[in-house]
């Protein structure tokens, strides 16, 4: 039996940060706006038919933090409003600076 070789840790790999995210489908423009609860809520002007709103959301979301939309996962909630979205090579902190100047 051969011995396993360990994988060195990667310490550049990308860090990844998950949002809980309320969606409003045909909107009159495409913006994310942080409700009194402190939740997001992010209006698209995509129609909710055959997964337009889902991909309107992933290139918004992509567009909004500069990355590939491939770095952006809809982990859960793709046929509801309430979603959970899954952004790879974000950190929480840059995130949450990005979505905080966003509404000033």
């Amino acid at each position: 039996m051969r011995p396993q070789k360990s994988r060195p840790k990667d310490k550049d790999s990308p860090t990844s940060v998950t949002l809980s995210v309320r969606i409003q489908p045909r909107a009159s423009k495409n913006e994310a706006v942080r409700l009194e609860n402190g939740s997001l809520k992010i209006r698209l002007t995509a129609p909710p038919v055959d997964g337009a709103a889902n991909e309107a959301l992933v290139k918004f979301l992509a567009h909004a933090f500069s990355i590939a939309k491939s770095q952006v996962e809809i982990v859960s909630g793709h046929t509801s409003r309430d979603k959970i979205v899954r952004i790879n090579g974000v950190s929480s902190d840059d995130a949450e600076s990005l979505l905080l100047s966003r509404d000033e």
